[in-house]
């Protein structure tokens, strides 16, 4: 479940992050993850791999990616160009023929020393606001020799470090990474395992052992809740979330994450299906009632991150 690649796969970095962790930020997105949750805000970052998606908008209809592309998984009809992901070996020929822009890769090789280049860039606003950066995803501890290379060189230059993970990992993978680490954003998305393993793929037996034994370890750790109406809101899951979260060590606080459609596009671009659609975003009510629940057990709790 690991790729062990000293050059990290990502799939975008973003300056001057607000809702990463406390502060202004850079975070880093590495590309690949694990789980597979039906309301994902990052479909991109899903696949351990480079991908190509088509902006139809920036066809100029010239058909050139037709005639360059080895695999001949491009058609065109009526509606447009149409990849046949069967066929497709992410070669990027497309991508380096097309004229206007409109096939782009998705995922690229980054050199260690090129990202913290991009870090650096912010030091200024971390040191003013007391920020930094946050590798999140995907799942950065798929790729731990990158993710550990570039902890261990934020740390010498004195950047607050965040990682941000589903805790889906081998748990001595996390316990090397948190040696180097000033703050976890840890999500926590369903306390039932087979709803957890409907939902995202996998179970969450692991990662409620791992938060156990990070806790145990004296890292600092903020708990993110994605919040689904319908999925993980009742007052049964979430008074269990609360009762496993207030008995850990190095609690920082609960973030509520109100769950958005904001990323069914991105859905569509690469060609999957968006199964989230049927999920609504928790109105007010329903966010007064999940926050009064955390505050009766005692732990503090933030809208949003």
């Amino acid at each position: 479940m690991t790729t062990n690649n000293p050059s990290p796969l990502l799939f975008s970095i973003k300056r001057y992050a607000l809702h990463d962790g406390p502060n202004i930020r850079t975070t880093v997105f590495f590309k690949g993850c694990p789980l597979s949750c039906f309301w994902c805000h990052n479909p991109e970052g899903i696949n351990p791999k480079a991908e190509v998606i088509f902006v139809k908008d920036k066809c100029i209809g010239c058909r050139e990616c037709l005639h360059g592309c080895p695999e001949s998984a491009l058609t065109v009809d009526d509606t447009g160009i149409h990849r046949d992901f069967s066929r497709c070996t992410t070669c990027l020929e497309c991508v380096e023929i097309c004229p206007s822009l409109a096939h782009e890769a998705v995922g690229y090789q980054s050199g260690i020393n090129e990202v913290m280049a991009e870090i650096e860039k912010d030091r200024l606003f971390y040191e003013q606001s007391g920020g930094g950066v946050t590798f999140s995803g995907g799942e950065p501890l798929m790729q731990p020799q990158a993710l550990l290379e570039l902890l261990k060189r934020c740390g010498e230059r004195g950047i607050h470090r965040a990682v941000d993970t589903t805790g889906f990992a081998p748990t001595a993978i996390l316990l090397d990474i948190a040696k180097h680490v000033d703050l976890f954003l840890y999500d926590i998305k369903v306390m039932d395992a087979e709803l957890h393993k409907r939902y995202t793929g996998v179970d969450n037996t692991l990662i409620l052992k791992n938060l156990k034994v990070l806790s145990e370890s004296g890292a600092k750790i903020q708990i993110r809740v994605p919040l689904l109406a319908g999925i993980n809101d009742s007052d049964h899951n979430i008074r269990l979330t609360a009762d496993f979260i207030c008995n850990l060590k190095g609690i920082q606080g609960v973030d509520l994450l109100p769950y958005h459609h904001f990323a069914s596009h991105k859905y569509l671009k690469l060609g999957g299906e968006y199964r989230g659609e049927q999920y609504h975003t928790p109105d007010s009510q329903c966010l007064a009632r999940v926050t009064h629940i955390f505050k009766d057990f005692g732990l503090q709790v933030r809208l949003g991150a």
